[in-house]
């Protein structure tokens, strides 16, 4: 591969003080696309390498899908010598992104404050649970958000208990908003030269994520709850049985609904004045769901859905995280990739985003802790521009 390859964020430095998942699902995300991460670890580690079980080769599972790319440094910030290293590193780098509790870098010299004074470009990436006004009092962990922001009370069946959703979901979806965050304050530092602050924090993804939901709330003054796997607007859109496993069937409308008939081989009932309309449909889904069912359970599911999809309709069997990547595999997406080489390599799943002309790359392994400290520390402690500044750490 050509030059291109290493890709688009190709001699970022990128300073990581982040660990679990927020964090370290965003930089690696921009590691896949280029940038230099340094993790800096504490001396125990991140908390997700003693998550376990499962494990490969005796490590965790969940700290080997988060953290591909990087380099890692453990850093006792209470040793004065340390806590200088991670400052210099603080110093240099184009980036830096923590999700330490509000205010607990301040005392190390790591707060936005010092650290943009010496580095004034430096887009600098706070993650918290609950903002940094009132609500930094309160540790943000994923669980705690999905029930304060009131997902849990729409996941479930309507008579049974809430339910969490099975990952950590606002995660995930505030190390997404992390890194739009620091691609749009990089654009703006080309154009100015000036970094800045960027705050994401795990409430205010949630409510920006629970999307309609939200809106019914704060646009139509409705309190939405659960409907188990139903769709408060749409019908049918949920699982239906079939002969072997439940397939989930999707007609959003009038036209997506008649291809269902005709390929179900009962065309007559898209014509039923009962069912005419989506809002006649959603009003009568107790009467329709039986009809669409019994010709389902006529089939398997895999045969429904190659069968619908080629008439139009959308639709999909419930899989287990196997038969995901299986699908992955049959479209041509090519889910799994290989990071690493001999021993240190290890299957990954492949970065989201594809580009035509900067392809992301998957250079390192999820690094041991303190693996790269040695060439790191000689690093930090050599002034910027000497040798050691490029080629060790390319």
């Amino acid at each position: 591969m050509g030059p291109a390859s290493r890709g688009p964020l190709d001699g970022l430095l990128v300073a990581d003080f982040s660990r679990v998942l927020a964090g370290p699902y965003a930089t690696m995300l921009l590691a896949d696309l280029g940038a230099d991460v340094v993790k800096v670890e504490g001396p125990g580690g991140d908390d997700t390498r003693g998550w376990t079980p499962p494990v490969r080769d005796g490590v965790s599972t969940y700290y080997l899908g988060i953290n591909r790319g990087k380099r890692s440094i453990a850093l006792d910030f209470r040793d004065d010598r340390d806590a200088r290293l991670a400052r210099e590193l603080a110093r240099r780098a184009d980036v830096l992104i923590e999700n330490v509790k509000p205010g607990g870098l301040t005392r190390y010299g790591l707060d936005h404050a010092s650290v943009s004074s010496g580095n004034p470009g430096v887009v600098y990436t706070s993650i918290s649970g609950f903002g940094t006004g009132p609500g930094r009092r309160v540790p943000g962990y994923d669980l705690m958000v999905q029930a304060i922001s009131g997902l849990m009370s729409l996941t479930g069946e309507p008579d049974g208990p809430p339910y969490r959703a099975g990952i950590s979901v606002f995660d995930v979806m505030a190390g997404n908003h992390a890194a739009i965050g620091i691609f749009a304050a990089l654009r703006h530092r080309d154009a100015t030269g000036r970094g800045q602050l960027v705050e994401v924090n795990l409430l205010s993804s949630a409510l920006t994520g629970l999307v309609n939901h939200s809106s019914a709330y704060v646009a139509g003054g409705t309190v939405p709850y659960r409907m188990g796997n139903a769709h408060p607007s749409i019908f049918p859109y949920e699982p239906l049985p079939t002969a072997d496993r439940d397939l989930i069937v999707t007609a959003a409308n009038d036209n997506q609904f008649r291809k269902l008939c005709d390929a179900l081989g009962i065309p007559g009932i898209a014509d039923d004045p009962r069912f005419r309309h989506n809002t006649d449909r959603t009003e009568r889904r107790a009467e329709l769901r039986p009809l669409l069912v019994e010709r389902l359970r006529t089939r398997p599911a895999l045969e429904w859905f190659d069968l619908l999809v080629d008439a139009g309709v959308h639709c999909g069997p419930i899989n287990t995280i196997d038969g995901g990547f299986a699908m992955a595999e049959r479209f041509g997406l090519d889910p799994v990739v290989e990071v690493g080489e001999g021993d240190r390599a290890v299957p990954t799943t492949r970065h989201p985003i594809r580009f035509s002309e900067t392809p992301a790359s998957y250079r390192l392994p999820p690094p041991e802790l303190d693996e790269h400290g040695a060439e790191l520390r000689k690093w930090l402690e050599n002034e910027p521009g000497g040798d050691d500044t490029e080629d060790d750490h390319a």
